[in-house]
């Protein structure tokens, strides 16, 4: 072909791309949340319409947000692997499990964290001092066994009581149910669940029946206050989409600064938006408790990934915490 006519072709080619259409961001976005006081900031962002507001301030006029319930994060994690769900919430171990499956094709990581908070492991029995007491005839439930972040927190534990090569003893005796499941089965007498290892309001709920006490604190696993909840993403989603990232993680500091502002209100909004049926000055004491934050800074997210890396859970061990979640986050004071 001679030359003119082939920069001819080149230049009708680069013309044509470049009247194409910039590629358009989603005018939907799916957000996934589980139960309880710790996801209280999706509850604002979704009741108060937070993301649509800042969706607004991007240029990107109406855009229609669906949120949906999961009980677990595996089932969450899924999800988000079939293009079903944008931005997933849940429990640390989740995360770092999907972040090291996904090195180098999907890429998901953490968007922001969501709280520090302590997670209780309670029991009905009155034998059960420490987990060394445990025997094959209890049951203990939490969200998803061996992926959960209680599941990850029961085998820290179990791995320093019996042994690092003992990590996973108590894992045969895990049960997989949500956390109002999880309670039920525990308050009931005639439940096979003996044991329950939870989270804000249910583990302090179930502290308020007779009988039951705590037999493990996450805070004395790991020597100090903890990243509990998280949001993650794929990186592909938050590429093609900037504007929608941006009034995402917005929407989310609104959020929480609403929360830490007026603690009673976000009491009072939490009882009325989780049809909450426990004692009524509970969530306030919650809130209140030192313990207790919401913030978008991690905490000690390697202490866990070392230790699922070690035990073989997940193949990769990240050089930091930022490995495992996006940029924006990387100017907070991690752990």
């Amino acid at each position: 072909m001679p030359r003119k006519v082939t920069m001819l072709c080149a230049l009708a080619a680069f013309a044509a791309s470049a009247a194409l259409p910039t590629r358009a961001e989603v005018t939907q976005v799916r957000i996934a949340q589980q139960f309880g006081i710790t996801y209280l900031p999706l509850m604002y962002m979704e009741h108060e319409k937070l993301l649509e507001k800042h969706a607004k301030q991007e240029g990107l006029g109406d855009v229609k947000v669906t949120w949906t319930k999961f009980a677990g994060g595996n089932v969450m994690n899924d999800a988000l692997l079939s293009n079903s769900l944008d931005f997933a919430s849940g429990g640390l171990g989740p995360l770092i499990t999907l972040w090291a499956k996904t090195r180098g094709n999907l890429d998901v990581r953490g968007v922001c964290a969501m709280n520090t908070m302590p997670l209780y492991l309670n029991t009905r029995d009155p034998k059960v001092k420490s987990i060394k007491d445990f025997t094959d005839r209890d049951r203990i439930a939490l969200p998803a066994v061996k992926v959960s972040f209680q599941a990850v927190n029961l085998q820290m534990a179990a791995a320093k009581a019996f042994g690092t090569k003992q990590y996973d003893k108590l894992d045969k005796l895990t049960v997989s149910l949500s956390h109002p499941d999880g309670m039920a089965a525990l308050l009931s007498p005639a439940s096979e669940i003996t044991a329950h290892f939870t989270a804000p309001p249910f583990q302090y709920q179930e502290l308020e029946h007779s009988g039951i006490h705590t037999v493990l604190d996450s805070y004395k696993i790991v020597g100090g206050p903890h990243t509990f909840t998280v949001v993650w993403a794929t990186a592909a989603f938050r590429k093609d989409n900037p504007k929608i990232y941006r009034a995402f993680l917005a929407a989310f500091e609104e959020a929480i600064a609403q929360i830490n502002h007026d603690k009673p209100a976000a009491a009072r909004n939490y009882i009325a938006w989780a049809n909450y049926k426990g004692p009524a000055d509970l969530p306030l004491k919650i809130l209140d408790d030192p313990l207790v934050k919401f913030t978008t800074t991690p905490h000690r997210i390697t202490t866990y990934a070392d230790f699922m890396y070690r035990i073989g859970s997940i193949k990769i061990k990240p050089k930091s915490w930022k490995d495992m979640f996006f940029p924006e986050v990387h100017a907070l004071h991690g752990s």
